[in-house]
């Protein structure tokens, strides 16, 4: 069994990446993927560990980027299976930091304009490398205006929420180049939440993705029902697509979710999807 999506507390998981290295041998995965959102700090934390311990682990990243005619953005996970990313790459992926704490700044402005009393330090405080939403909701949760982390999406910053905001990223022709020329795999993430109901539009839009630089989908993930699993997968099939699958843990953030696991143990990927991936 092995995990190609996971996050670490150098993004907006809960676990540290060395906790993260030791859930993974605890449960026995023969891979663990690190795809933090816009950076590459706990996979870097966690090399040392991994290697010692004999697990192995899979650099990736998750980017966030804008497609035309599409108002929400689509997430899109890099793998460098080979060797890690350059310094060139690094140094691209840092400056797409700039525009998330842009984001954060509006989405703070928001959440005043609706009587919370809220400040960018604080929630940056608890964001370390990169503060996102889940970091907003642990203040939220804090000062008693949100229950928990669902509670605070679903009132506040979800994607159908008063208080949502945008984060522009790059556009996805520009991501795509920049992972594949720093020997990377840029795949399609969850492609379940693209939203799109009608199996037709859904296809013609992962194939818009792929005429757009990517060659690979997430066919395993943990909000996959049997059915999506399959539907994806002819789709991998059609259009040349690489297959990946991962269980998107977060830990505390989002405890529905087990490593390894996914969803109610809604997921078992074989080694032989990141053997594939490699040959």
């Amino acid at each position: 069994m092995i995990d190609l999506h996971t996050h670490t507390n150098e993004s907006d998981g809960s676990c540290t990446p060395l906790e993260l290295v030791d859930r993974a041998l605890a449960m026995g995965l023969e891979a663990l993927g690190i795809s933090d959102h816009d950076t590459f700090a706990g996979y870097d934390q966690a090399v040392e560990p991994a290697r010692a311990y004999g697990l192995d682990l899979v650099c990736g990243i998750e980017l966030s980027v804008r497609m035309k005619n599409r108002p929400r953005s689509v997430h899109v996970l890099a793998y460098f299976l080979d060797q890690p990313p350059s310094e060139e790459f690094r140094g691209w992926v840092n400056g797409l930091l700039a525009t998330r704490r842009e984001r954060n700044i509006r989405l703070v402005a928001k959440l005043q304009g609706m009587g919370v009393p809220i400040e960018l330090s604080e929630v940056e405080r608890i964001g370390r490398t990169l503060t996102g939403r889940p970091h907003f909701a642990r203040v939220l949760i804090q000062k008693g205006f949100a229950t928990d982390y669902e509670d605070a999406f679903r009132r506040y910053f979800g994607e159908s929420a008063p208080a949502f905001v945008e984060r522009h990223g790059p556009e996805i022709g520009v991501a795509a180049a920049n992972v594949v020329g720093a020997g990377g795999l840029a795949v399609l993430a969850h492609p379940i939440r693209l939203g799109v109901r009608d199996p037709g539009s859904e296809e013609a839009l992962i194939k818009e993705l792929r005429d757009g630089g990517l060659c690979g989908i997430e066919v395993y993930h943990s909000d996959h029902k049997p059915e999506d699993v399959r539907r994806y997968a002819g789709i991998a099939k059609k259009y040349d697509l690489a297959v990946t699958g991962g269980s998107d843990f977060h830990g505390d953030a989002k405890p529905e979710v087990a490593l390894g696991t996914g969803r109610n143990g809604n997921l078992d990927i074989p080694k032989s999807v990141l053997d594939v991936l490699r040959a």
